[in-house]
């Protein structure tokens, strides 16, 4: 079962506060929200640790310690959505005094877009580069010529055709996304998975128009799982692990790197190095291996470095 989400205004009505303080809040880091698009959410789980956060008496004593430390902003990560993520933001929100994470569910390529305009300290990506066929790497190459970057291993993954039970539109090839009775949803432009699914189709010389659907678009795979779940479309292009949380079909297509790019500054180097430290941690490993469709044998691996110093 998905946990339960909340407006910026179903906040302000449960706190009796305005919908303006709220997004104080969450400026200042205070509460945890994160965007899908340009709309604003709070997990129920991070809405139980405000309240509790609430409850507890300020001592003099940590009081002092704050205004000797000053304000800790959250770590702002943008870019693609993925359920490792979200469990590695929850983790860390759960186990980590001193670092948060404030995510925005853009799409991989917007998500980098706003690392390199620094609005953002972390990007996650999956970005294939359809020259090379190499992911993630050569965008770096593009875009950061004297940033100090970490290219950072999260997973490898599956991506390919989620389908109804077993699957009864028999539904195994691009080709068949061409047939009149077949209706697709898809990922939002900018999305590394569509970045994915439309090279797959120039490679097969599918035009998208030929393609039911191809323009319905949404922001993360559980929402275009949720279609065929729901019945309202026979198939759409995504990751192992949303078949699986919904009870739906996967047919492997494709193996893709999903990445977390750092962008090292005086402000955020010492957060970023703790997160880097939990993310080589053995025992996160462990917590992230029921996730089915992913290879976690690389995780918090450094596969690049810029090698700037810090001036």
């Amino acid at each position: 079962m998905e946990e339960k989400v909340y407006t910026p205004d179903e906040v302000a009505q449960i706190f009796q506060i305005s919908k303006h303080t709220v997004y104080e809040l969450i400026k200042r880091g205070e509460l945890i929200a994160f965007k899908i698009g340009n709309k604003m959410r709070i997990e129920q789980q991070e809405l139980d640790r405000f309240k509790e956060q609430q409850k507890a008496p300020v001592t003099k004593q940590s009081s002092i310690q704050n205004e000797a430390e000053g304000p800790s902003n959250p770590l702002r990560l943008a870019g693609s959505h993925d359920l490792l993520v979200e469990q590695l933001i929850k983790m860390v929100t759960q186990e980590s005094n001193s670092v948060r994470i404030q995510p925005t569910y853009i799409g991989s390529l917007e998500g980098l877009m706003m690392l390199y305009r620094g609005q953002c300290d972390i990007a996650a990506i999956h970005l294939l580069d359809p020259s090379s066929q190499e992911y993630n790497l050569p965008f770096i190459h593009q875009l950061f010529v004297h940033e100090d970057i970490s290219l950072i291993r999260l997973a490898s993954r599956e991506q390919g055709f989620i389908v109804g039970k077993g699957n009864p539109k028999k539904i195994n090839t691009f080709h068949d996304l061409t047939r009149k009775d077949i209706r697709f949803v898809n990922r939002q432009k900018g999305s590394g998975t569509r970045f994915l699914f439309d090279s797959f189709l120039a490679k097969f010389e599918i035009a998208p128009q030929e393609v039911i659907g191809y323009e319905k678009e949404e922001w993360n795979h559980l929402s275009t799982a949720s279609y065929i779940s729901k019945g309202t479309a026979d198939v759409t292009f995504g990751i192992q692990s949303a078949a699986d949380q919904l009870g739906l079909d996967f047919i492997p297509i494709a193996k893709e790197q999903f990445d977390l790019v750092f962008k090292w500054t005086k402000g955020n180097r010492n957060a970023l190095q703790q997160l880097l430290d939990i993310l080589q941690d053995q025992n996160l490993q462990q917590e992230l291996k029921h996730h089915v469709g992913y290879c976690l044998k690389q995780l918090g691996e450094i596969i690049y470095h810029s090698n700037l110093k810090e001036t």
